[in-house]
């Protein structure tokens, strides 16, 4: 069976962002002031499996060996 997978991969808490940063300085002066901004990947992937909890599975394994580094990224998985 066919399952969409969505699976967004940020930085943990207290790690630089300098992509963040920029622009949130570029809104600050376009005129958007804000408090916290943060950047994230999100990956839209469509996979074969037996069932839902296989194509977690299979997202979670990208995820670790390719995705994102666990020392520094977090990451959450939707299945559809």
């Amino acid at each position: 069976m066919k399952y969409d997978v969505t699976i967004t991969i940020g930085l943990k808490e207290g790690m630089l962002n300098p992509e963040a940063r920029a622009i949130q300085h570029a809104l600050a002066n376009l005129g958007f002031p804000t408090e916290d901004l943060s950047t994230a990947r999100l990956y839209r992937i469509t996979l074969d499996a037996a069932d839902a909890a296989a194509a977690e599975k299979e997202a979670g394994q990208m995820c670790e060996r390719l995705l994102a580094n666990p020392v520094i990224h977090h990451y959450t998985i939707e299945v559809e």
